[in-house]
């Protein structure tokens, strides 16, 4: 029996790529001009019904232009939130609807490039959608299938990202570790392989915490204070005064809640915060975000500062003159890793689990994988090289490892 036509996706919460093996070698699709990678982000022109992708979402976000820009929707997989419709583009759309329709772009593209129908899919998922949910992540990978087969695809099959990830490592026999720092999800392979390049797999472990809750993390420390969070907010009916309510800080801080934020009840909420405030020029930074629809472009602001302090520039910051003309928060290496230390070390512990569970010492460990763009940060790698002190790191295909993976064994998935 001949083997479907199948591609190979990694739909990520933050980029997504596809491909295929050619010649025995991962072969990925260009999805625009020049980019392997696609940033999983969609923008509906307010005034046709026309869904734009990727990078080309991006800019019409930061060009401006009338309509609705969404990011990290992989996040709202198993859980309620994925059902509910906004209108969009002149229809009522669900959120699996869009993942549905963003796949299916992918799928198109990928035909384009390559001359070929894939009838099936390979995609990558993480070890746990959910970490604290078992019910929430058995839905999730149902809730993704039901998207893969809405966009055109008649089957799919699912293959967890590290484990992706360590088929596209160069082999080197030993004890070691694929640490893949996701958008949403930090995944981790422990395996072993002997001097003829044989690999085995010794465990995989997995928790919802990546790099948009990195930015989340940053955005509460060291923005939401200049909209307002932890304001004294007047009594209406009487008085002393109370702290500002979290809720809208929180969910402005976090990717795939900023869309639920625009609507008629949370504006109101934050002009009734602004007219009460102690502070009340805060306040009305927060009213105006919600009002001009400016949530997207803050968390940018946060994930650029991101980048830039872990470079090597001695002095970095968050750009924040979307809110106020020369607006900045100072954010060096060393801030960053402090406000971002409960993240890394749960990511730590987490790979300490995936370690004890594969029966290995971290001591014993040879090699580091590092996968995906968080794993980049020096945070992130600190707490590698403390608990496995004697493996070296590899960051070489830290961007496309995951999709070179499965690419490679997306021709033989189905036979």
């Amino acid at each position: 029996m001949t083997a479907p036509n199948t591609l190979g996706i990694d739909f990520g919460t933050s980029n997504s790529a596809a491909g295929i093996a050619v010649a025995g070698r991962p072969w990925l699709v260009e999805m625009e001009p020049g980019e392997k990678t696609l940033p999983t982000a969609v923008f509906f022109e307010e005034a046709s019904r026309s869904m734009r992708i990727g990078h080309s979402a991006t800019r019409a976000l930061i060009n401006g232009e009338e309509g609705r820009f969404m990011r990290a929707l992989k996040s709202l997989l198993g859980t309620p939130l994925l059902q509910e419709e906004r209108r969009l583009g002149g229809e009522r759309l669900s959120f699996a609807t869009l993942i549905a329709r963003f796949l299916a772009e992918v799928k198109r593209r990928a035909e384009a490039a390559t001359h070929m129908e894939f009838t099936h899919a390979l995609s990558g998922r993480p070890v746990r959608f959910h970490s604290k949910d078992k019910d929430r992540d058995v839905q999730a990978e149902k809730d993704l299938r039901a998207c893969y087969l809405d966009a055109g695809f008649q089957d799919v099959l699912f293959m967890y990202e590290p484990e992706a990830a360590l088929r596209a490592a160069a082999p080197a026999p030993g004890l070691g570790l694929i640490v893949d720092i996701g958008g949403g999800t930090s995944d981790f392979t422990a395996f072993e392989q002997g001097e003829n390049g044989a690999t085995r797999i010794l465990a995989s472990h997995g928790v919802r915490l990546g790099g948009t809750d990195f930015d989340r993390q940053l955005s509460i420390r060291h923005v939401m204070p200049l909209l307002g969070r932890g304001s004294q907010i007047r009594n209406a009916f009487g008085g002393g005064t109370l702290p500002a309510p979290n809720r809208l800080f929180n969910d402005l801080a976090t990717w795939q809640m900023i869309p639920f934020l625009y609507t008629p009840e949370s504006r109101r909420a934050a002009q009734d915060l602004a007219a009460n405030a102690v502070e009340p020029e805060k306040l009305a930074r927060l009213a105006t975000v919600l009002e001009d629809e400016l949530g997207h472009e803050l968390a940018f602001a946060v994930e650029n500062g991101k980048i830039r302090a872990n470079g090597t520039a001695p002095q970095s910051h968050i750009d924040l003159k979307l809110l106020a003309r020369a607006l900045s928060v100072p954010l060096d290496s060393a801030g960053m890793s402090q406000t971002l230390a409960e993240q890394t070390t749960a990511i730590g512990a987490c790979a300490a689990e995936t370690l004890a569970q594969a029966g290995i010492a971290a001591d014993r460990v040879e090699r580091i994988v590092l996968v995906g763009g968080s794993s980049l940060l020096a945070a992130v790698q600190a707490e590698m090289r403390a608990l496995c002190p004697n493996a070296r790191l590899e960051t070489g295909n830290a961007m496309t490892a995951v999709a070179d993976g499965l690419a490679l064994a997306a021709g033989t998935a189905f036979a």
